[in-house]
C-alpha cells in the first residue's frame, strides 16, 4: 500500500519539480523570445516574408533576408535594424536551386550561426484544366517543394550544430481544399505540406519542421481582389472571420512555430485561413 505523503511526494517529483524550477522568474511570453539566434526567411522583399522577417528580429533574432528585389530587401532590413538586430540582405532569384542552397552558408559565414529557417518563396498561376500543361505541374512543385528542400538540406548540417533548429514551412489552405483552377498550384503546395510532416519524421528529434497552411492574406499578389469592392466582399463573406488575413497573422504564427513556445510541436500544418473549408474566391471557370 502507497502512503499518502508518498502519493503526494510522487505528485510533486520529478516533472513538476523541474517544471516548477525551470519556471522560476520567467513568463509565458519569455517562451517567444528568440534572443541571439539566426534566421533565414525566403520571399523576405514583402508581404508575408517581410512581415515574418521583422517578427523574428522584435523577438530577438538576427535575420538573413532573401527575395529578387534588392530595393525591397534594404526596406525590410531597415526595420530589422530598427529592432535592434542584424540583418544581412541577400538578393537572389532562388528559383536557382544552388542560389537557394547557398542562404545555408551565408547565415552561418555572415551572421555565425542558424537556428531557424522560413521558407516563404512559392505559389502558381491559376488556369483551367486544359490549359494546365504537363510542365505547369512540374513547375508548381519545383516553385512549392524543391527550392525549400534545397534550402532545408543545406541547412541541417548548421541546424545541428546549434543542438534545437526549427523549420517552418509556409503552405496554403489550397493544400487541403479543392476549387476550380488550382490544379497546379493546390498539388504543389498538398505536397508541401506532406513534405512537411515526412521530413519532421526524418529530423527529429533534434530539428522541427512545421508548416502553416495560409488563407487570404493582404498581400501584393491579392492587390487584384483587394481592390475590388465585389471580389473582397465576396471573400469575406465566404470567409468565416469575415477578413482577410493581415500578414502579421502569420508572421506570429512562424514566431510560435520558430520559437521555444513551439517546442512540443513538429510535423503539423498549422492552418492560419480564417477558418475557411472551400475556396473563398470563384473564380468562374465553366463546366467543359
Amino acid at each position: 500500500m502507497v502512503s499518502a505523503g508518498a502519493m503526494a511526494t510522487a505528485a510533486a517529483s520529478p516533472i513538476e519539480t523541474r517544471s516548477t524550477s525551470c519556471q522560476a522568474g520567467r513568463v509565458i511570453l519569455d517562451r517567444f523570445r528568440i534572443d541571439g539566434k539566426v534566421a533565414v526567411v525566403t520571399g523576405a522583399g514583402r508581404g508575408i516574408g517581410a512581415a515574418t522577417a521583422v517578427a523574428l528580429a522584435q523577438a530577438g533574432a538576427d535575420v538573413v533576408v532573401s527575395a529578387r528585389t534588392e530595393e525591397q530587401l534594404q526596406k525590410v532590413a531597415a526595420d530589422i535594424e530598427a529592432a535592434g538586430r542584424r540583418a544581412l540582405v541577400v538578393p537572389a532569384d532562388l528559383n536557382d536551386l544552388d542560389a537557394a542552397a547557398g542562404l545555408a552558408e551565408r547565415a552561418a559565414a555572415g551572421l555565425g550561426r542558424l537556428d531557424i529557417v522560413v521558407n516563404n518563396v512559392g505559389g502558381s498561376m491559376p488556369a483551367a484544366f486544359l490549359d494546365t500543361s504537363p510542365r505547369d505541374l512540374k513547375n508548381a512543385f519545383h516553385f512549392n517543394v524543391a527550392i525549400a528542400h534545397a534550402l532545408n538540406r543545406a541547412a541541417v548540417p548548421h541546424l545541428l550544430e546549434t543542438g534545437a533548429g526549427a523549420i517552418v514551412n509556409i503552405s496554403s489552405v489550397m493544400g487541403r481544399v479543392a476549387g476550380r483552377g488550382f490544379l497546379a498550384y493546390g498539388s504543389g503546395k498538398a505536397s508541401f505540406a506532406h513534405y512537411t510532416r515526412l521530413a519532421a519524421l526524418d529530423l527529429a528529434p533534434k530539428i522541427r519542421v512545421n508548416a502553416i497552411a495560409v488563407g487570404s492574406v493582404a498581400t501584393s499578389a491579392l492587390d487584384i481582389v483587394m481592390t475590388n469592392d465585389e471580389l473582397r466582399t465576396q471573400m469575406e463573406d465566404n470567409t468565416p472571420l469575415r477578413r482577410v488575413g493581415d500578414p502579421e497573422d502569420v508572421a506570429a504564427a512562424v514566431l510560435y512555430l520558430a520559437s521555444p513556445a513551439g517546442s512540443y510541436v513538429t510535423g503539423s500544418v498549422l492552418q492560419v485561413d480564417g477558418g475557411i473549408d472551400t475556396p473563398n474566391l470563384d473564380l468562374g471557370l465553366e463546366d467543359l
